[in-house]
């Protein structure tokens, strides 16, 4: 059984005047519905993945509202789905993952931005940046740039995302552009509450179909020659519609302050951080009173010049807080104030980092540099008020809360300094404390991981073959790039492993390794790798997981994920999945692989046997190892409730469980360094003539079996045992486990 969101369903009914209580990614998705959007599609994708997770299990209740809802095979197929509202008056939404989706859909967003939409089109896009991210550093901005797409960054602030999904259509129609709404991943994941209103059947939907298509218009199409005169109405019409709407309905909001000489400009999503940050320095309170105008930007672009120039004239000083580089932001305003001749001075990556995220330290520090430059010697508060006519007052509350945590702010900017000093004299003392750095702890296949045994037999068979370049790929396999396997020469893009060997094989004496998953061979792989691999008559060596889900981004189902019938079946036998849909291998053969061998994962033995093969037969050609073992997630959630209900009855359970003969084990570790599972660990060794620690099996152990698979297939030392755990045993069961345990103790010594 998958995962379950039927509370995030019912949270979606919610009706006029009810209380929404959850993450802002749901607020988002309920913000859709809301909106009267017709179309929802995308591709999964942390932090955004709940959006159409959500969607796809509340297909019923989306059919009663006439949206359709489709699971794309990329970001490509997504974006696509926007052509919808190139003729049609339907509001349409997509969402994907980051930079990387923005990569993956360029082509389709270029083509769709060049004639313009209709109906609203609303990109929802995860901006995963900065340090935790899992994906490349680089930003949304620029696509929004260079294909002329509204671009809007909410204040993280459930209210005010919601009401800029609907915002983010209305602009989109005003506009004829599409609309990309990023939010990052806190933004995803606050929690918060508004006041929800009913759900908007579209009014062209799957319940009210239209009865002719549109009329032929050419000026509709992105092909030459209209694509010159879809330029010129991007700059002409389209921008300054845009603008309009901006400044009409105030996306941007204005919060004014004490010093009115001073300002920041803020991307949206960074508010909150923002905030807390001027809280520590003592120049904001808890509820956002900032005691320096900021500048909200909810949209970044376009920006509206004679929003900011009435923001900027008659300060002294302005400090953009744009995260991320180049400085798009920074440089289109330093650009529109000076050909306006207006000499406020503007900071920015002067005094904030020009990469990375912008963490609450990293803006106190910056925000304490601003404030000592221009409020070290006491504020003027006399300078000219800006013109607020054109942005949006937010209310501030008269009272000033304690701050957060209770801790008082610091009274003054030196106090502030001292706190920040004082947070590096800390970690330079713990520094200083330990002997040696921390280790580092690398992130690690799941437990009972169905990929770790064949990086295990990677490695052997290199011990045979000798080493081997291996091109790796976006997924759970990617972790095979850290300890204990240290395996994977490049990652290009989701499903590009086999793409990305195409230039070594020809230059490599020995055959070449690509390694995808089967999210990946569908996402992008079948066809930039497969289908290239075959025309071209490559001699490589292709390794698909197929583990039945796109694990990494949630085990999303894919076409090759079994059944219902399948799983039903499974259930009640609490067996492995995957073997069941035979979908890939099928493919392969009509595509034309003639060298195609299925093997399960487990089998460690089997495998190493199966890769030497493949690096050594004379077959000139692809060769595709299809490593068949179900996702451990999926399984335990499958077995879990199946064993409950047995024992529940009071049947008879059988649980395998492994462990490690501490007499027998000889302290070298090989099966740790080898396996790289959690469960596999260290303890003190219990016999006082030896110093190593021996290996023991913790709790956690799912029984894959992985370890003693190692062992005999690396011929190490034979210390593990395999031990069957009976709950409502037989009644001949108890009594020969009494017979034995009589034994035993009779045989041990007084």
């Amino acid at each position: 059984m998958e995962v379950s969101f039927s509370r995030e369903i019912e949270a979606l009914r919610k009706g006029e005047g009810e209380t929404f209580h959850g993450e802002g990614i749901l607020a988002i998705t309920k913000g859709l519905l809301q909106s009267g959007v017709a179309y929802v599609g995308g591709y999964q994708g942390a932090p955004v993945s709940h959006l159409l997770d959500v969607m796809v299990q509340a297909k019923p209740y989306m059919d009663e509202l006439g949206v359709h809802v489709e699971a794309c095979s990329n970001e490509a197929s997504a974006a696509a789905m926007l052509g919808a509202s190139i003729h049609y008056p339907l509001r349409g939404a997509v969402t994907w993952k980051s930079i990387v989706g923005t990569n993956v859909a360029s082509d389709a967003l270029s083509n769709l931005s060049s004639p313009g939409v209709v109906g609203g089109a609303l990109i929802v896009v995860g901006e995963d940046y900065g340090e935790g991210a899992s994906v490349i550093q680089e930003r949304t901005h620029a696509f929004a740039l260079k294909s002329t797409m509204c671009l809007l960054d909410p204040r993280p602030d459930l209210p005010v995302m919601v009401d800029m999904v609907e915002h983010a259509f209305r602009l989109s129609e005003a506009s004829n552009m599409p609309a990309i709404l990023e939010l990052r991943i806190r933004a995803c994941h606050v929690r918060g509450s508004f006041k929800t209103r009913d759900n908007q059947p579209p009014a062209v939907s799957t319940r009210q179909l239209m009865a002719n298509p549109a009329k032929f218009d050419y000026m509709r199409l992105a092909h030459p020659p209209v694509t010159f005169p879809h330029e010129k109405l991007k700059h002409e019409k389209r921008i300054p519609a845009a603008r309009r709407y901006i400044l009409e309905n105030q996306l941007n909001e204005l919060m004014d302050g004490e010093h009115a000489d001073l300002g920041i400009i803020v991307q949206g999503g960074l508010y909150n951080a923002l905030l807390r940050s001027l809280q520590e320095l003592g120049l904001a309170n808890a509820f956002g009173e900032s005691d320096i105008p900021l500048l909200v930007l909810n949209v970044t672009y376009p920006l509206v010049p004679e929003q900011v120039a009435d923001f900027c004239v008659g300060k002294r000083a302005v400090i953009v807080v744009e995260e991320g580089q180049p400085e798009y932001i920074e440089q289109e305003i330093a650009t529109l104030l000076r050909r306006r001749d207006i000499q406020t001075r503007l900071h920015g990556k002067d005094l904030l980092p020009q990469g990375g995220e912008y963490s609450v330290e990293v803006l106190a520090t910056a925000m304490l540099g601003f404030a000592q430059q221009y409020l070290g010697g006491g504020a003027s508060t006399g300078s000219a008020r800006t013109d607020i006519n054109s942005v949006r007052p937010v209310p501030s509350p008269s009272v000033h809360p304690e701050p957060v945590e209770g801790r008082r702010p610091p009274s003054s900017l030196t106090q502030a300094r001292q706190w920040l000093d004082a947070i590096g004299q800390r970690r330079s003392t713990v520094a200083a404390t330990l002997d040696k750095p921390l280790p580092a702890r690398p992130p690690s296949f799941c437990v009972g991981c169905p990929e770790r045994p064949v990086f295990a037999a990677l490695k052997l068979a290199q011990q045979d073959i000798g080493p081997v370049h291996v091109a790796a790929d976006i997924g759970c396999h990617a972790l095979g790039t850290f300890e204990p396997f240290h395996t994977g020469h490049s990652i290009l893009g989701y499903g590009m492993s086999l793409a990305s060997r195409a230039g070594v094989s020809p230059m490599m004496q020995r055959r070449t390794l690509a390694i995808m998953g089967d999210g990946g061979f569908w996402h992008n792989g079948l066809l930039t790798g497969v289908q290239s691999a075959l025309f071209n008559g490559d001699d490589a060596v292709l390794l698909i997981f197929k583990n039945g889900y796109s694990s990494a981004t949630g085990t999303q189902e894919i076409i090759s994920t079994p059944q219902d019938q399948a799983r039903a079946a499974a259930a009640d036998k609490g067996q492995s999945l995957v073997h069941t849909n035979q979908t890939i291998e099928s493919t392969l053969k009509g595509l034309g692989v003639q060298w195609l061998r299925t093997v399960h994962t487990y089998e460690v033995s089997t495998m190493r046997e199966t890769l030497k093969e493949a690096f050594t037969s004379p077959f000139d050609g692809l060769k595709v190892i299809v490593a068949e073992g179900e996702c451990q997630l999926e399984r335990q959630r499958r077995i879990k409730p199946w064993i409950s209900s047995l024992l529940k009855k009071g049947k008879r359970v059988v649980r395998v469980k492994y462990g490690v003969d501490e007499d027998v084990c000889n302290g070298d570790h090989a099966c740790i360094r080898l396996s790289g599972c959690p469960t596999l660990t260290l303890k003190d060794n219990p016999d006082p003539l030896k110093v190593d620690p021996v290996a023991t099996v913790i709790d956690g152990c799912v029984g894959c079996g992985l370890c003693g698979a190692n062992a005999h297939a690396a011929t190490l030392c034979p210390s593990f045992y395999r031990a069957e755990v009976i709950q409502n045993p037989k009644w001949h069961e108890r009594l020969w486990a009494g017979v034995r345990s009589g034994i035993v103790r009779a045989l041990q010594p007084a």
